[in-house]
């Protein structure tokens, strides 16, 4: 790939033929190198470097081996990035430890398929040319993080667009969102790759000059869409709890003190719960508990024209009708409208919330409480405060192409609100990955996000993607913050929202298909006389 013309291909296919079985130990060290790429490293560069690594590994391959290339350096890079999954299948839900790494190995391997038919797709089309090939290698990665991120409802943990909430890519997030990214990104790595290729001096010397131009463009591009909604005072809750000890009935009526405690100490107009913090639905509290929460919320002294809030994190439903994993908005005032409002997560975990077809057996091996949970319906925006804020369950914040509809238009969210419990997972890496994916969320829409959680990365996240304030891991505590509203709308929100993944989508499509076309063209021309 990368410009080797074809008769150049077949002699290097001959000569490097024995160099595919050293080359596969170094494309799956590559990958697992990519992972170091994500928080809390934060070594965006490390990111270009290792998918360089497969490119100049795949660069003249035939198709079964690209693929192979391919599946390795997936499996690599993402049994490296989710690990930590291995903790909740066997530390929380009881599975064999053999059994439990067997199951994330699996996941990885199956979802390296993807990378791997991309690569073997790349080799099939390649044309020859070191610039069209390129562009064919980064639509042929995309399609691959599309696929990861959309099928079977998608799981797009640490795609390769998240290394870059920092660096100079990162201008980029606000015009083409997290999957641009990856693609631009896997055009910076092709053209690294093709540094090293017997690629001709003028076609590197061009395509080099183009990528460069891209990634410095964005950087005198207009920088602010938004502009200032005003300033909430917010206190974000971490209560630290276990998860072993989250459903453990004996531990329940202590964790609810918890919570009332908690709440008693919070000084901020709004106060936000982590996710089931209340591990119950209301109909199952003890009389008078709910009231006693909304005590909690009188006015601080001096403010007593200042209304208060909280949003709860319980369950909503029954066993006929499924239960929702919710927030509720708890007013100060039992009066108050604003009681109604509840948001319940729409984007359900495979195997955690809801079930797959034929797996009953598998998740009742884990012993994981309510997981199989039916999905909320409310998207609306909560005014509150001269705020509207949108609230999002857990790991919603990794689907940007859901959420786009709330960052545009005249009752768009000023303030995005995520509530998760990640004590299903441990403490190494999964915390900071899953604050990163609230970075780039914030760099895309330009929008604020407040996070709390019960056992870690509860914290304060600007319109740029900054973390402002945030609570040490594993530690009871409350946050107490000042966050600024943002009002208006980025390109990618824009064309997102009316959009959706689409146009990516038809980019890549374009070029495989006029990838296609070029070497169907260089197969039939005749020959020169």
């Amino acid at each position: 790939m990368f410009g080797l013309a074809p008769g150049a291909i077949d002699r290097h296919r001959d000569s490097t033929r024995w160099r595919w079985l050293a080359s596969a130990p170094a494309v799956l060290l590559a990958g697992m190198a990519h992972a170091l790429s994500f928080a809390p490293f934060e070594a965006w560069w490390l990111q270009l470097l290792a998918l360089g690594v497969l490119a100049h590994a795949t660069a003249g391959a035939p198709v079964r081996r690209a693929a192979l290339m391919g599946w390795l350096f997936a499996v690599g890079w993402l049994v490296a990035g989710f690990w930590w999954l291995y903790i909740s299948m066997h530390h929380y839900g009881g599975l064999h430890p053999a059994l439990a790494g067997v199951a994330v190995l699996v996941l990885a391997a199956l979802l390296g398929l993807y990378y791997a038919g991309a690569m073997a797709l790349g080799a099939w089309l390649r044309t020859g040319r070191a610039g069209w090939d390129i562009a064919l290698w980064s639509a042929c990665w995309l399609l691959a993080e599309l696929a990861r991120g959309v099928v079977f409802t998608g799981f797009p943990w640490i795609a390769s667009g998240y290394a870059h909430t920092v660096g100079p890519l990162a201008a980029w997030a606000p015009w083409v969102g997290v999957y641009g990214l990856c693609a631009l990104a896997a055009a910076v790595a092709g053209t690294l790759a093709q540094r090293l290729r017997s690629v001709p001096l003028r076609q590197r010397v061009t395509t080099t000059t183009v990528v460069v131009a891209l990634v410095l463009l964005a950087q005198g591009l207009p920088g602010d869409f938004t502009r200032s909604t005003g300033v909430l005072e917010v206190s974000l809750l971490q209560p630290n709890i276990a998860q072993e000890l989250k459903f453990d009935p004996a531990r329940l009526e202590s964790q609810l003190v918890g919570l009332m405690r908690q709440l008693a100490a919070a000084r901020g107009t709004l106060v936000v719960t982590p996710e089931s913090v209340v591990p119950l639905t209301r109909s199952q509290l003890s009389e008078g508990y709910w009231e006693s929460l909304r005590e909690q919320l009188r006015p601080l002294p001096g403010q007593a024209d200042t209304p208060r809030a909280a949003l709860i994190g319980i369950f909503v439903g029954d066993d006929e009708t499924g239960y929702v994993n919710s927030t509720l908005v708890l007013p100060a005032d039992p009066l108050d409208a604003r009681s109604e409002y509840r948001y319940g997560k729409r984007h359900l975990l495979p195997f955690g919330e809801i079930i797959p077809p034929g797996f009953h057996w598998f998740v009742t091996l884990m012993g994981i409480p309510l997981a199989d949970q039916a999905r909320g319906q409310t998207t609306a925006a909560l005014a509150f405060a001269g705020q509207r804020l949108r609230p999002l369950v857990c790991y919603e914040d990794l689907f940007g192409e859901e959420i786009a509809s709330s960052a545009v238009g005249d009752q768009a969210a000023t303030v995005f609100v995520n509530v998760s419990n990640l004590a299903w997972f441990g403490r190494l890496l999964v915390q900071d990955q899953h604050l990163q994916f609230s970075q780039m969320r914030a760099l895309e829409f330009q929008r604020p996000f407040i996070r709390s959680t019960n056992t870690g990365a509860t914290s304060v996240i600007d319109h740029h993607g900054r973390i402002t304030a945030r609570l040490p891991p594993l530690t009871e505590g409350i946050l107490e913050a000042s966050v600024e509203g943002r009002t208006g709308a980025t390109p990618y929100a824009r064309w997102l929202a009316a959009c959706g993944l689409w146009p990516l989508l038809g980019g890549a499509l374009a070029i495989v298909v006029g990838s296609a076309w070029r070497g169907r063209r260089r197969t039939t021309a005749p020959p020169r006389p």
